[in-house]
């Protein structure tokens, strides 16, 4: 029997619920779910934050204090409806990590103790090569033209190979309904339901309104955003001019986070 684009499209439709472990439609527009559910594009308000290619810059010495870091960390966290979980299921956008975790392929018996017990901001690299971007079977993971890699949690059928595939252990899978494990919910970004897997998104929603990266806007001085693409760009004159180190190299991801030593 012939399959015509109504039949084909219903059938989609059903499959796609059924992905989603049969939650009812209400369930999945709950408050906080239903403002933002397409993520907002380059160029939808006039004010728009665009470059051909974003990269963060990470200045450890300016990171001189653990209430700083954890100023940037609240800041991502809050502004996306980050749930706080007990125990070992925790979901995380931004967080701090040790040098031996940061840089394994840095290691070398002389190492300074200071660097060694020295904390690090770790975040999705929106790599120029993501392998989380090849192993998605239904796109949920993609790359946008500016270089962000995108998180459509609404696409996202909990398979989790985005996760085996991202060597930076960038990703979070909610293994239970991260709703009730957060406070305060900001109504201008969507939450999560059970199942899917998030992570950060260089803000691409403030970008789109014209603002810069939450944990930018409070990092004081300490993270810096911008064009890598454009040679006459903030971030392109500071790497031209202070030594930078990127996470696992070796691996030919080409990431956009760049930490200044």
């Amino acid at each position: 029997m012939a399959l015509n684009r109504r039949s084909f499209l219903k059938a989609a439709g059903l499959t796609t619920l059924a992905g989603l472990g049969g939650h009812a439609a209400m369930e999945l527009l709950a408050p906080g779910a239903l403002e933002a559910a397409q993520p907002a594009q380059v160029g939808a308000y006039p004010e728009a934050l665009t470059a051909k290619r974003w990269a963060m810059l990470i200045d450890t010495e300016k990171f001189t204090s653990a209430e700083l870091y954890q100023k940037c960390i609240d800041a991502c966290h809050k502004t996306h409806n980050v749930p706080t979980i007990p125990g070992k299921q925790e979901v995380k956008w931004l967080w701090t990590e040790r040098y031996a975790g940061t840089f394994p392929e840095q290691q070398h018996a002389l190492v300074p103790e200071k660097v060694k017990h020295q904390p690090f901001l770790l975040l999705c690299n929106h790599c120029d090569d993501p392998p989380c971007v090849r192993v998605c079977p239904t796109k949920a993971t993609f790359k946008r033209a500016d270089g962000i890699v995108m998180m459509d949690m609404h696409r996202c059928i909990g398979c989790r190979y985005c996760m085996a595939g991202c060597p930076y252990g960038a990703r979070s899978f909610n293994f239970r309904d991260p709703r009730p494990f957060v406070e305060n919910i900001d109504e201008h970004y969507p939450t999560r339901m059970k199942g899917v897997v998030e992570k950060c998104t260089f803000c691409e929603d403030r970008l789109a309104k014209g603002q810069l990266p939450a944990c930018v806007e409070v990092s004081e001085g300490a993270l810096i955003f911008g064009d890598l693409a454009d040679e006459d760009s903030e971030v392109r004159r500071i790497l031209r001019e202070r030594y930078s180190l990127r996470r696992k190299p070796s691996l030919g991801t080409n990431p956009s986070v760049f930490y200044l030593i």
